[in-house]
C-alpha cells in the first residue's frame, strides 16, 4: 500500500513537471513568434508612412506644374488668337447641279460668283482652316481640341456654328449613329482629359444645362425631366434666369441628358430654324493640397440659320422670328468684330444671345466659329453673305506690326511651346514616379493585411493556449496542494494500519508458541496416562485398592486440567479467527472510505500507472499538435491568394515575363532528379522548388498573380508531372499549387460559376451510424465510396469515442483526482490525430468530389464547418459553459486540423496512373470551359450565317464577323492542342467535342465570293459614271456583268438576293449611259466562251456545288467548290490560277487516289497540271509517297463534303486505298 501511494506521486510530479516545461515552450515560441511579426508590421507601417509622405510631397510638386504648363497652353492659344474662324462645306447632293466652291489650300476658300462683269469672276475668303466636303467629324474635332483642353484648364470657351439652313450646323454639333459631332466628342475629350490628370487629392466634377433662345427667350430644355436637379443662376443686365444642371459622371450620362433635350425641343419642330439651341458644361475642379477651387464653362452653340430673305407669303409670326434671328445675329457679329478690333466698349447688351455669353466671348477666354457653307449654284447668294459674315470678325483683326515685330511674337511662341513640352515631360516622369509608388504602397498594404491578419489569428490562438495553459497550471498547483495534504493523511493511516498490523502479527507469534506450548504438553499427558494404565494393570489387586485410589484421583485432577487447557486453546483460536477478521473489515473500511473520499473532492489529475503510455504521451502529443495549429492562419492567408490567376490563355497571346517568373520557369524545368543522391536530397529539392511557387504568387499580390500564374503555368505542370510517379513530394505542397490555378480558372471563367458543390457535412460521417463502409475506389481504412457533386456521398468515419477503462483504472483515476468531464477532454491524443490524419489523407487521394469543396469553400469557412459538425455529433467534445474556458476548443481545433491536413494531403497525392484529385478536377474543369466556349462561338457563327445582307457594306460586316468567330475558335483549338497532356489526364476520359462548322464555313466561303463580285460590280458602276467613255467599252462592262451573273451557283441561296439586286442596279445604269442601241449578243457571246469551254460540259452534270475554304496563312484563302456527276465521280470547280482569280473557273474531275498507286512524282505532276492550281498545290509534297498521302487526304476531305459519295469513301477505306501513307 505505502509503495502503491509513493508510486502515485512520483507519476503525478512527473506530469507536473512536463507540464510545466510544455507551457513554458509554447509561450517562449508565441512569444517569440510575435514579437517577429510585431517587429515586420513596425518596419511595413514606416514604409507606407514614408510613401504617404512622399506621395503627398509629390503631389505638391506636380500642382504648381501643372498650373504652369496651363498657362503656358493658354498663352500659347492667346499668341495665336482668342477668336478662330474655320468654314466647313457640305458635300452636294444629287439634284444640286454643278459646285461654286474650291479650295486652294486649307486657310482659303474659292467662290465662282458668275459675275461675268468683272474680270475675276472669283472671289477669295481666308480662314484659320478651312475643311472641304470630304473631311469628316473626327478631323475637324482633332482642330477643336485645343480649345476643349483650355476648357479643362479653367477658361471660358464657346463654339459656334454658323450658316443657313440645311448647310451642316446641326450634323457639325450633332453628328450621327456612326460619326458624332462635336457635343459627345467634346464631352468624352473632356471625362478623358480629367481623368488622366486626375491625382488622390484632387477632383472635376461636371454638369450640364441645356436651353435655346427663341424670340429673345430662354426656354429651359431640362426643366420637364429635372424637377429636383440643382439650379444654377444666370445673372443677366437687367434679370436672372434659373436653369436646371443636371450632373454627368460618364458620356453616357450626358447622351442621356442630350436626348432628354432634344426630345424637348423636339415638342414644337417649327421653331428648329428660328431659335438658338445652348449646351453649357460646367467644369468644377478642386485640390486638396493646394486648396486651388476652379469653375469653368464649355458653351456649345448651334446658331439659327442666317437665311435673311423675308418672303411675300411668310406670316407676320414667321417675319417677326426672322428679324429676332437676325437682330441676335448681327449682335453677335458686332461683339466679335469689336473684339477683334480691340475696342473698349464692346455692346454685348445689344441682344439676349451676346449678354447670356459675355464671359465666353471677351476677356481671357476664348471663341470658335464654325461657318457652314452650301457649295451648289442655288444657295451663292446666302454662302457670300456667310462668307462675308465671317471675314467682317477675321479681316478687323489688327496687325501684328512688321516682320521684325512678326519675328518677335513667332519666337515668344515657340519658347512657350518648347517650355511646355519640357513641362509636360517633367509633369509625366512624375506621374510615373507617383504611379510606382502607388503601386509599392498597394503591394505594402496587402502584405500588411496579410501579416495583420496572420497577427490576429496567432494572438488569439495564442491567448486561448494561454489562458487554458494558465488556468490549467492554477488548477495543478492548487490540487498538488490537495495531493500532498491527501498524501500525509494517507501515510499517517498507513503507518498506523502497520503499526497495528505489527502488533496483531507480534500477538499471533506469541499465541502460536504457546498453542505449541500447550499441544506439548497434551502430548506428554498422554503419554503419561498410557504409561500409567499399563502398569497398573501388572500390580496385584491389593495394591491397586491401596494404592489405586491415589493415582486415579491424580489422574483425574490431570484430565481436568488438560480438558481445560483444550478448552481455552479453542478460545484463544477463536479470537484469533475474530481478529483477524476484524482486521480484514477494519482494511475494507479504510478502502471505502478513501474511495469514498476521492470521488467526492476535486483531486487534481493524476495519470494512472496501468495506462502510463497514454497518459504520458497526452501532454506531448497536443502541444505539437497546438504548435502546429498556431501555423494554420499562414495557411489560411495563403489560401486567401488562390483566387486570382487564368488557366486558359489564347495560344498565339504572347505572356508577359517578368525576372522572377523567368527564374522559376528556369529552375523547374532545369531540376533533374537523377543529380541527386538520396530520395531525401529529391524530396528537399521539389518541395523548396514548390514552396518558391507559393511564395512568388503571395509576393505578386492579388493584382500580378494571374500574371505569375500564367508565366510559370507550362513549367509547374511539367514538373509536377514528372514528379509525380518518384512520390518525392509533399502532397500539401502539390494542393496548394493546384487550387491556385483551379481558383484563377474560376475567377476568370462565366461557364464554371453555376457549379454546385456538396456541403461539408456530406464528407464526414460518425463510426456507429450504421452506413456502409464498402468503396468503389480503394479499401484504405476510413474510406467510404463518394460520388462527384450530383451523386449520393458517403463521407469519411471520424474515429473518436469515450475510452473505455477497467474497473481499476477507473478506481484509481478517482482516487488521483480525475473527474468524468475532465476524462472526456482526454480522448484526442497525439496518437489518435496521426491516426485520424492518415485516414482523412487515404480517404481524399482520387476524390474529386472533395477537390471541388476545397475549391469552391475558403480554407478557414471550411475548417469552422468542420469544427462545428465535431461539437454537434461528439457529446464529449461539445463546448458548453463551463467548458469554454477549458481546452475542449483546443481539441475541436486539433481535430478540425488535422482532418483538413489529411484531405489536403491526400487531394495532392497521385492515383496512377492518373494525377492528383486536384490534377484531375482541373483537367474536367478546363474541359468544360473550352466546350462551352467552342459551342458559344458555334451559335454565334451559326446566327451570322443565317443573316441576309442587303449591300456591300453588311456583306463586308457580315464577312468580318464570321472570321473573327473563326480566328477565335482557332485560337482555342490551338489552346487545346497546348493543353492536351492537360486535357488527357484520366484513362479512357472522353475527349472535347469540336462543333461541326460546315455550314458556317460555306456561307464564309459564299460571303467571300460575293464580296467579290460586288466590288467588280461596284468598279463597273463608276467607270459607267464617266461620260467620255465609248460605247464598246460600255458594252464590255454588260458582257462583265453577264459573267458576274454566271458565277452565281458559287454562292448560298441566301446571298443569290443582293448579288441579283446589285447586278441589276449596275446593268441599268450602264444601259442608260449607251447613247447609240447596238446589238451587244455576240459581244458577249463572245465573252462567255472560254468558261464555257474550260467546263468541258461536266458542270452540267452536277446537280449542287458545295464550298470549301481552304486556309493557308495568306490574305485570300483558296476556294475549291466540289459535287457529284451522274458516274459517281468527283467533279471540282476552282480557279485556274491562284494569283489570278479573274482568269475564270476550270471544271475537272479528280480521278481517285487508287490511279497514283504506282505513279512516279513526275507523272502525278503532269496529272495535277490539268487541274486547278488550288489542287494541286494543297495534294504535292517532295516526295511521291508524301504526295500519295497528301492526295489521298484531300480527296477524302473533298469527297465527304458530297453526300452521294459518302458511301463510296466507305468502300475505299475498306479496300485501303485511302491509307494515310507516309514516307
Amino acid at each position: 500500500m505505502h509503495f502503491f501511494i509513493i508510486l502515485i506521486w512520483q507519476l503525478a510530479k512527473e506530469d507536473y513537471l512536463e507540464l510545466r516545461q510544455e507551457v513554458n515552450d509554447l509561450q517562449e515560441y508565441s512569444n517569440a513568434k510575435l514579437d517577429r511579426v510585431t517587429r515586420y508590421l513596425g518596419v511595413l507601417a514606416d514604409k507606407t508612412r514614408k510613401l504617404d509622405q512622399f506621395a503627398l510631397e509629390s503631389e505638391a510638386r506636380i500642382s504648381p506644374l501643372v498650373n504652369e504648363k496651363k498657362r503656358l497652353f493658354n498663352d500659347l492659344l492667346t499668341a495665336k488668337g482668342n477668336i478662330k474662324l474655320f468654314c466647313r462645306t457640305r458635300p452636294l447632293f444629287e439634284d444640286e447641279g454643278p459646285s461654286v466652291v474650291e479650295f486652294p489650300d486649307e486657310c482659303t476658300i474659292r467662290i465662282n460668283t458668275g459675275d461675268d462683269t468683272i474680270a475675276n469672276p472669283k472671289k477669295d475668303f481666308e480662314f484659320d482652316r478651312v475643311y472641304g466636303p470630304h473631311v469628316g467629324q473626327a478631323e475637324l474635332f482633332s482642330d477643336v481640341q485645343p480649345f476643349v483642353q483650355s476648357a479643362l484648364d479653367g477658361y471660358n470657351i464657346s463654339i459656334f456654328a454658323y450658316g443657313q439652313t440645311q448647310s451642316g450646323k446641326t450634323h457639325t454639333m450633332e453628328g450621327s449613329n456612326h460619326d458624332r459631332g462635336l457635343y459627345a466628342r467634346c464631352f468624352e475629350e473632356l471625362f478623358d482629359l480629367a481623368n488622366s490628370d486626375l491625382t488622390s487629392t484632387s477632383k472635376f466634377n461636371f454638369s450640364v444645362t441645356a436651353f435655346d433662345l427663341y424670340n429673345e427667350q430662354i426656354r429651359d430644355l431640362l426643366s420637364e425631366s429635372g424637377s429636383t436637379l440643382p439650379k444654377i443662376c444666370l445673372e443677366l443686365p437687367e434679370s436672372s434666369v434659373e436653369l436646371v444642371q443636371d450632373k454627368v459622371d460618364n458620356p453616357m450620362d450626358f447622351s442621356k441628358v442630350l436626348k432628354a433635350a432634344f426630345q424637348s425641343r423636339e415638342s414644337d419642330t417649327s421653331k428648329f430654324n428660328v431659335s438658338h439651341l445652348i449646351i453649357m458644361v460646367h467644369i468644377y475642379y478642386s485640390n486638396v493640397i493646394s486648396g486651388e477651387n476652379s469653375y469653368s464653362k464649355l458653351s456649345l452653340i448651334d446658331l439659327a440659320g442666317s437665311d435673311g430673305q423675308i418672303l411675300e407669303e411668310d406670316s407676320g409670326e414667321r417675319v417677326t422670328d426672322l428679324l429676332h434671328v437676325m437682330k441676335s445675329l448681327s449682335a453677335l457679329g458686332d461683339v466679335l468684330s469689336s473684339l477683334t478690333s480691340k475696342k473698349d466698349n464692346i455692346p454685348y447688351e445689344n441682344s439676349m444671345l451676346t449678354n447670356i455669353l459675355a464671359d465666353s466671348l471677351g476677356g481671357n477666354s476664348k471663341s470658335l466659329m464654325i461657318v457652314n457653307i452650301c457649295p451648289n449654284a442655288a444657295n451663292l447668294s446666302e454662302t457670300l453673305s456667310s462668307l462675308n459674315f465671317a471675314a467682317r470678325a477675321r479681316n478687323s483683326v489688327l496687325s501684328l506690326g512688321s516682320r521684325d515685330t512678326i519675328k518677335k511674337w513667332r519666337d515668344v511662341a515657340n519658347d512657350a511651346r518648347k517650355e511646355l513640352y519640357e513641362k509636360e515631360k517633367e509633369i509625366q516622369d512624375l506621374k510615373q514616379e507617383v504611379l510606382g509608388l502607388k503601386q509599392e504602397l498597394k503591394g505594402a498594404n496587402d502584405q500588411c493585411v496579410l501579416l495583420f491578419n496572420e497577427v490576429q489569428k496567432a494572438w488569439k490562438v495564442s491567448f486561448t493556449l494561454h489562458s487554458d495553459l494558465k488556468s490549467e497550471n492554477v488548477m495543478l498547483e492548487d490540487k498538488h496542494k490537495i495531493e500532498k495534504e491527501q498524501n500525509a493523511q494517507l501515510r499517517n493511516q498507513v503507518a498506523q494500519l502497520l503499526q497495528s498490523e505489527q502488533e496483531q502479527k507480534l500477538q499471533m507469534q506469541q499465541y502460536d508458541s504457546t498453542i505449541q506450548t500447550l499441544q506439548a504438553k497434551v502430548k506428554s499427558l498422554e503419554l503419561q496416562l498410557n504409561e500409567a494404565i499399563r502398569s497398573g494393570e501388572a500390580k496385584s489387586v491389593s495394591s491397586e485398592k491401596g494404592s489405586g485410589v491415589s493415582t486415579i484421583s491424580k489422574t483425574v485432577a490431570d484430565g481436568m486440567d488438560s480438558s481445560a487447557v483444550t478448552k481455552k486453546l479453542e478460545e484463544e483460536l477463536k479470537k484469533r479467527d475474530a481478529l483477524i477478521e476484524r482486521l480484514h473489515e477494519e482494511n475494507e473500511k479504510l478502502f471505502d472510505r478513501l474511495t469514498e473520499k476521492a470521488s467526492t473532492g476535486g483531486s487534481p489529475q493524476v495519470p494512472s500507472p496501468f495506462s502510463k503510455g497514454t497518459a504520458n504521451t497526452q501532454p506531448q502529443d497536443p502541444g505539437r499538435n497546438d504548435r502546429r495549429s498556431m501555423d494554420v492562419p499562414l495557411q489560411l492567408a495563403m489560401d486567401k491568394t488562390d483566387g486570382a490567376g487564368a488557366l486558359v490563355k489564347a495560344g498565339s497571346d504572347k505572356v508577359k515575363t517578368t525576372p522572377a517568373g523567368e527564374y522559376l520557369t528556369a529552375a523547374l524545368n532545369d531540376f533533374d532528379p537523377d543529380q541527386y543522391d538520396s530520395i531525401a536530397a529529391i524530396s528537399d529539392g521539389a518541395n523548396k522548388l514548390l514552396m518558391l511557387v507559393l511564395a512568388a504568387v503571395i509576393k505578386a499580390g492579388a493584382s500580378r498573380e494571374h500574371e505569375i500564374l500564367a508565366e510559370i503555368r507550362d513549367a509547374v505542370f511539367a514538373f509536377i508531372r514528372k514528379m509525380e510517379p518518384k512520390r518525392v513530394m509533399d502532397t500539401m505542397l502539390v494542393s496548394r499549387v493546384r487550387i491556385l490555378y483551379i481558383r484563377s480558372l474560376l475567377a476568370r471563367s462565366p461557364e464554371l460559376q453555376s457549379i454546385k458543390v456538396s456541403p461539408v457535412e456530406c464528407f464526414l460521417e460518425k463510426p456507429n451510424s450504421g452506413r456502409s463502409r464498402s468503396s468503389s475506389r480503394s479499401n484504405s481504412p476510413g474510406r467510404s465510396p463518394v460520388r462527384y457533386v450530383d451523386e449520393q456521398i458517403q463521407g469519411f468515419k471520424v474515429n473518436i469515442k469515450p475510452e473505455k477503462k477497467s474497473k481499476l483504472s477507473s478506481v484509481v483515476s478517482r482516487i488521483r483526482g480525475f473527474d468524468q468531464d475532465t476524462l472526456r477532454q482526454q480522448q484526442v491524443t497525439g496518437g489518435k490525430l496521426r491516426e485520424i490524419q492518415e485516414e482523412a489523407k487515404s480517404f481524399a487521394v482520387g476524390n474529386k468530389a472533395l477537390a471541388a469543396l476545397f475549391v469552391h469553400t475558403p480554407a478557414g469557412e471550411l475548417q469552422r464547418q468542420i469544427r462545428s459538425w465535431l461539437a454537434e455529433n461528439f457529446e464529449f467534445l461539445s463546448v458548453t459553459g463551463d467548458e469554454a474556458s477549458g481546452g475542449t476548443t483546443g481539441q475541436l481545433e486539433l481535430l478540425s486540423t488535422a482532418i483538413m491536413d489529411g484531405w489536403m494531403a491526400g487531394l495532392g497525392a497521385a492515383l496512377p496512373p492518373n494525377t492528383d484529385a486536384l490534377g484531375q478536377l482541373l483537367s474536367e474543369y478546363a474541359k468544360r470551359v473550352f466546350t462551352s466556349q467552342l459551342q458559344h462561338l458555334k451559335d454565334i457563327a451559326g446566327t451570322l450565317a443565317t443573316e441576309e445582307a442587303d449591300d456591300a457594306s453588311q456583306v463586308a460586316k457580315l464577312r468580318s464577323a464570321l472570321e473573327s468567330v473563326d480566328h477565335k475558335r482557332r485560337k482555342i483549338l490551338q489552346q487545346m492542342r497546348n493543353d492536351a497532356a492537360l486535357l488527357t489526364l484520366e484513362n479512357g476520359s472522353s475527349p472535347i467535342q469540336n462543333p461541326s462548322t460546315a455550314a458556317e464555313d460555306a456561307r464564309l466561303a459564299s460571303l467571300i465570293s460575293l464580296d467579290g463580285i460586288l466590288k467588280q460590280v461596284k468598279d463597273i458602276t463608276r467607270q459607267s459614271s464617266v461620260s467620255s467613255m465609248g460605247r464598246s467599252k460600255k458594252k464590255a462592262m454588260l458582257a462583265s456583268l453577264d459573267e458576274l451573273g454566271e458565277r452565281m451557283p458559287s454562292l448560298l441561296d441566301i446571298d443569290h438576293p443582293c448579288a441579283q439586286r446589285q447586278i441589276a442596279n449596275a446593268r441599268r445604269l450602264v444601259e442608260k449611259s449607251v447613247r447609240e442601241e447596238d446589238d451587244p449578243a455576240p459581244e458577249i457571246h463572245h465573252a462567255q466562251r472560254p468558261s464555257a469551254e474550260l467546263g468541258s460540259g461536266t458542270d452540267t452534270d452536277v446537280a449542287q456545288w458545295n464550298v470549301l475554304q481552304f486556309n493557308t496563312g495568306s490574305t485570300t484563302p483558296f476556294i475549291i467548290k466540289c459535287g457529284a456527276n451522274s458516274n459517281s465521280e468527283l467533279v471540282i470547280k476552282a480557279d485556274a490560277k491562284v494569283q489570278e482569280p479573274k482568269g475564270g473557273e476550270i471544271v475537272r474531275v479528280v480521278p481517285r487516289p487508287s490511279v497514283l498507286e504506282n505513279m512516279s512524282l513526275d507523272e502525278m505532276k503532269q496529272i495535277f497540271s490539268e487541274l486547278p492550281e488550288a489542287l494541286s498545290l494543297l495534294a504535292l509534297a517532295r516526295t511521291a509517297d508524301g504526295t500519295r498521302a497528301r492526295y489521298s487526304r484531300l480527296y477524302r476531305t473533298l469527297a465527304m463534303k458530297v453526300p452521294s459519295l459518302r458511301d463510296l469513301v466507305g468502300e475505299l477505306e475498306k479496300g485501303g486505298v485511302l491509307k494515310d501513307v507516309k514516307s
